[in-house]
């Protein structure tokens, strides 16, 4: 019998192995009593800047586990602890006569990827850009100033956008499907802690490693990738797939599990040629502001010694008005990266390695736009709405994709920088200052400077002393939805076409992109075969 011990709170300087001891004392029974335990849950207790604790929940076996349980279940805090059961759905009866294919190595192509092969369905992966270990120093040339390569880039390549958008697994999202992306996270690099901590992290600088892991699991599963691989079109027979045109050839299958990103431009407008139904959804753009990391580690924890303990401070604000404006991937020690995937465009977006540690912490600072705000009622406004402003800040910035900044303090002001200063940022292809009020719509202006001083005001004027805004930030999510069954989770007189992850409109975020992929993957084992053999 396992319980469940919670509220076990630990200030944040006491080691973590100190926890067993706690828990022993809690339940009132001598350490070696404690015969397995494991933290569930692990978040940090900031409302006392002075006082900083980390707040535990374990699950706990005991020997003598009947007695003890009936000694301990009236406890407050203290309960009967069942583990989740992960659905692993029988494989179906209906043949498949070609192997399933994967558009998109990103975290929701991945994942599926992963259980299809597992399953015996040896999926084939395309993915237009390159493997990572290309796709690394390409980003690398690109950021000390070389051109910029259309299909191997920060958005396309091996693990999609999600290789370098810091790694954060924050996710709205809980139970047992959750816990299985995790574990598999886990076995594929990941350190173990991601399973409990609130806000876990990966790091940029660790994800390449751990993407390449899933890539070589898949394939000793039956896998395959077929990399520098467009899809340019469907072939689309009495309502149903039967293969993809793609740069690299025709591809025969009935199965297509769309993973395509939010950036796949070109996709979104073949698929709306092809009549397959797409709507327009809200989507959040603003700016990103970046300040000194120290700055922030001041204002949150207070005391300069919970530093080693802590790492690099991390904050989530929102300020709530005629348009909420708040904060949005954080990235404590991080840097300001652009989120680039076609030439003549710009915007930013953020990343941190493991330690945390350039010096600057930057957000995203955006607002939610609705449809009716694009300007259009075409299912592809959203999409056109992001290139404008995106074409105004590469003509800002310049040929070599240097980063519009202005002053927090200049922008609130309407006052435009002077052309020749050099102000502090962690880009590191460099900086143009220029009027940010250029690159984003008029309502987000508005919205930016009613809700920045309501931040500040939160943070005792701390939040915006030294603070600089970048921008646009503008690919925080898809202006798009492919509409799909909610049984099925394919696509309405498409059967089996299956579009998941944030370039389909249903996820935010590197889990819960994974688990969208994971569902649809589990739709196609719980119906049909696996494979007895690869056309």
């Amino acid at each position: 019998m396992t319980l469940r011990v919670s509220n076990i709170r630990m200030p944040v300087e006491e080691p973590e192995d100190s926890l067993r001891t706690r828990l022993a004392r809690r339940l009132g029974i001598p350490v070696t009593d404690l015969v397995r335990w494991r933290i569930l849950r692990k978040s940090l207790d900031a409302r006392s800047r002075h006082d900083l604790k980390f707040v535990y929940s374990a699950a706990v076996e005991l020997t003598n586990e009947q007695a003890q349980f009936k000694k301990l279940k009236e406890q407050h805090e203290i309960d009967l602890y069942i583990p989740r059961q992960f659905n692993n759905p029988a494989p179906g009866d209906e043949p498949m006569q070609e192997r399933p294919v994967i558009v998109g190595s990103g975290p929701a192509g991945l994942l599926a990827a992963y259980y299809l092969a597992q399953m015996g369905y040896r999926p084939l992966i395309i993915e237009r850009g390159e493997p990572v270990k290309a796709r690394v120093p390409a980003i690398r040339r690109f950021d000390r100033g070389g051109s910029f390569e259309h299909e191997n880039n920060y958005l396309f390549g091996e693990g999609g956008a999600g290789t370098f958008s810091d790694g954060k697994l924050t996710c709205r999202l809980s139970g047992p499907d959750v816990d299985w992306v995790l574990d598999r996270i886990v076995e594929c690099g990941g350190k173990p802690s991601i399973r409990y901590e609130h806000r876990p992290h990966l790091g940029s600088n660790r994800l390449p490693l751990i993407v390449r892991n899933f890539r070589r699991t898949i394939e000793a599963n039956g896998g395959e990738y077929n990399f520098a691989c467009r899809l340019e079109d469907l072939v689309i027979e009495e309502g149903r797939v039967r293969g993809v045109a793609t740069s690299s050839g025709f591809i025969k299958t009935s199965h297509v599990i769309l993973a395509i990103g939010h950036s796949a431009r070109d996709t979104y407008r073949m698929l709306y040629n092809l009549r397959v139904p797409i709507e327009s959804k809200p989507f959040q753009l603003g700016l990103r502001i970046e300040q000194p990391q120290e700055q922030v580690n001041q204002h949150l924890y207070g005391r300069n010694e919970y530093f080693k303990f802590l790492g690099a401070a991390d904050y989530t604000l929102v300020a709530r008005g005629q348009k909420n404006l708040y904060t949005f991937c954080m990235c404590a020690g991080g840097y300001v990266i652009p989120s680039i995937s076609e030439p003549g465009l710009f915007c930013t977006n953020g990343m941190s390695n493991s330690r945390n540690d350039s010096g600057f912490a930057n957000s995203g600072l955006v607002v939610t736009l609705d449809p009716r705000e694009f300007g259009s009622d075409h299912p592809l406004a959203g999409v056109e709405l992001q290139r404008r402003y995106e074409s105004i800040a590469f003509q800002l910035g310049g040929a070599d994709y240097k980063c519009p900044i202005q002053p927090a303090s200049a922008f609130l002001s309407s006052r435009a920088p002077h052309p020749e200063t050099n102000f502090p940022c962690s880009y590191q292809p460099g900086t143009v200052p220029t009027d940010l009020s250029e690159v984003i719509p008029d309502s987000v202006v508005r919205s930016i400077r009613s809700g920045l001083p309501i931040m500040d005001k939160q943070w005792r004027g701390h939040f915006l002393r030294d603070a600089m805004l970048v921008g646009p930030e503008i690919r925080g999510s898809s202006p798009v939805r492919i509409v799909r069954n909610r049984q099925s989770r394919e696509v309405p007189g498409f059967n089996g076409l299956y579009p998941v992850g944030e370039g389909a409109g249903y996820a935010g975020g590197i889990v819960s992109a994974a688990v969208d992929g994971l569902r649809s993957a589990k739709k196609i084992v719980d119906r049909f075969a696996p494979l007895e053999r690869v056309n």
